[in-house]
């Protein structure tokens, strides 16, 4: 599904450089559920912002969904989100005016889809993440852990090739995180990748692999022995 090869991020200030990824190397499969943890300047970051194609690598190669996305222009980077990659944030980013049927249509507005097609989408995504009847609901009506999950439904909405969620639970209290890992955990049995960055150890625990990143190198990869399953033990 993804795989990067000597990937090295530089950001220069004057004639000062900071190299924030060192060579990295690794590849994530397909149906895989991987967590990248480690401290706050350790790389894992800068690392998710050039997977979900925010940001471009210095050396090296990014291969995603059999595509060779080094060096592309931003143009044609946009035109790669949009179309392969759901991404969902610590901060849910919502527009506050919306409903939650309309925030998670908006990819689809970006893509020109129809709006008979886009309503059908997001009320099938909304289902999936168990708020099919919250599609007119705003984002101040909702809790916390629901946005999220309007969040998960609107990275869905467009059948992305891979997931990338920054800090998701970040923001939760321990019921809504474990109902955002929930839904993660179903999604991924469905057929869904996941890569998540988070910085607790309790929520990586019910992932099946963990890379874990050190000043701009990966440390360890190693899988999870017995994932925790929600609603399901371990």
């Amino acid at each position: 599904m993804l795989e990067v090869r000597n990937l090295r991020k530089i950001y220069k200030n004057g004639s000062l450089e900071l190299e924030a990824l060192k060579g990295v190397d690794f590849s994530v499969g397909k149906k895989e559920f991987v967590s990248i943890m480690g401290k706050s300047g350790s790389g894992k970051s800068t690392l998710m912002n050039i997977l979900g194609c925010l940001d471009t690598i210095s050396h090296g190669e990014y291969i995603l969904d059999g595509e060779n996305v080094a060096g592309l222009k931003q143009n044609r980077l946009a035109a790669i989100r949009n179309r392969k990659i759901g991404f969902i944030f610590q901060s849910f980013n919502l527009l506050p005016k919306l409903t939650s049927q309309q925030n998670v249509e908006l990819p689809m507005v970006y893509a020109g889809q129809s709006r008979a097609k886009r309503r059908e989408a997001a009320l099938i995504a909304l289902g999936k993440v168990g708020l099919g009847d919250r599609g007119h609901h705003k984002p101040n009506e909702l809790s916390g852990g629901q946005r999220q999950r309007v969040a998960i439904a609107r990275a869905l909405v467009n059948n992305p090739s891979i997931l990338f969620a920054d800090e998701p639970t970040g923001n939760l209290d321990s019921k809504s995180t474990e109902e955002v890992i929930g839904i993660f955990q179903q999604l991924n049995s469905e057929g869904a990748t996941i890569v998540m960055v988070t910085h607790e150890p309790d929520v990586a625990a019910h992932t099946k692999r963990i890379i874990t990143f050190k000043d701009g190198n990966i440390m360890t990869d190693e899988p999870v022995e017995s994932p925790i399953i929600i609603g399901g033990g371990s």
